[in-house]
């Protein structure tokens, strides 16, 4: 006869729909009864999107079956909306189940390179220097790049409750992975484990009265995106692309992935655009044109900017001074961020 852990093997074949990770690393078997030959399994699925359970079972029944011993397979779903989903895009916005924030806004990219955490950055200073009060979490755990940028690499600390206490700098509350470690220290931690950490930087931070919480999100589409679109309500998305196709065809994967776990995209920011030449101002593309634009057209959302290439971008960031401190009447990026926080407002 077939063991619970007969059948928990056979699950962990199963992977949640968009993603690398299986249903039973990610929590979703709540229950499993076994009567001689007979199999019943409870599974629990936050989503508005009616495909992601019906994968699920396919996969299920199809993994099951191959099981020795089963004979009969059943599926019970639990389906639920995601944390803070109304009924509608616009019912949602505003809502928030992190204590101290009204709204989040995930920054994101189908892969690295393409200046996500920089505009991450940028973005987080634009929308403060527009009035609001703004946190900025960096929830790449493996490479964080906040503390650099910010240049700082103060030690955040516990209050009375065990919250952790934000660094703040700029006018902006910051969290990374980052300021917890040595420098030059590797994170080398399983998903479960990253899971964990980013759940708290989500859970147990004092976060302090914030219009926005920009999250620098990881590149690609793994634990950790599934991690957080499960455990609080994010109001929307930015994709962070590059002009050329081989970026292009990473943040359609992203993009696929939000809109699987229902969460609306906001809009696309195409960086490195172009290259205005400084002794003679000319234009240079230098990654393709109109990838960005095209994608936008393609999906139905706004291309919210396109942000040049400026040596001043890398300077800044190196010096933990980003580029959105400048004047933007001096700065063409400065004022491209200025234009991209006031659509997101």
């Amino acid at each position: 006869m077939p063991t619970e852990q007969d059948i928990r093997t056979a699950l962990g074949q199963v992977r949640y729909p968009g993603f690398s990770r299986d249903i039973i690393s990610f929590g979703l078997v709540k229950g499993i009864q076994i009567e001689g030959a007979n199999v019943t399994v409870e599974i629990s699925v936050s989503t508005r999107d009616p495909n992601i359970p019906r994968l699920i079972h396919e996969q299920a029944m199809d993994v099951l079956k191959k099981v020795a011993g089963v004979k009969e397979v059943k599926l019970n779903f639990d389906i639920k909306d995601p944390p803070g989903a109304g009924t509608t895009a616009s019912e949602k916005l505003g809502k928030s189940s992190i204590p101290g924030v009204k709204k989040i806004i995930a920054v994101a990219s189908g892969k690295g390179g393409v200046g996500k955490s920089t505009v991450a950055s940028n973005l987080a200073i634009s929308l403060s220097q527009s009035g609001l009060r703004v946190g900025l979490c960096d929830c790449d755990l493996y490479g964080p790049s906040i503390p650099l940028m910010f240049g700082t690499d103060e030690r955040p600390y516990q209050n009375d409750e065990q919250q952790i206490i934000p660094v703040e700098k700029y006018g902006v509350q910051l969290i990374s992975m980052g300021f917890l470690l040595d420098d030059g220290s590797p994170v080398i931690v399983r998903g479960p484990v990253a899971t964990r950490y980013t759940q708290q930087f989500l859970r147990q931070v004092a976060w302090e009265n914030l219009d926005v919480l920009v999250l620098d999100l990881p590149p690609g589409t793994g634990d950790i995106q599934l991690t957080i679109v499960q455990t609080v309500a994010v109001d929307g998305a930015v994709i962070v692309t590059t002009p050329q196709e081989v970026a292009l065809i990473d943040a359609r994967k992203a993009v696929g992935m939000f809109q699987k776990v229902n969460v609306p995209i906001l809009g696309i920011i195409e960086n490195m655009s172009y290259f205005l030449c400084p002794s003679d101002g000319q234009v240079y593309h230098i990654f393709g044109k109109g990838g960005g634009e095209h994608e936008a057209k393609r999906l139905g959302v706004p291309l919210l900017g396109q942000i040049p290439i400026e040596m001043q971008v890398r300077e800044c960031g190196d010096q933990g001074h980003p580029i959105a401190l400048e004047d933007p009447a001096k700065s063409a990026t400065s004022k491209a961020f200025r234009e991209i926080a006031e659509q997101l407002k």
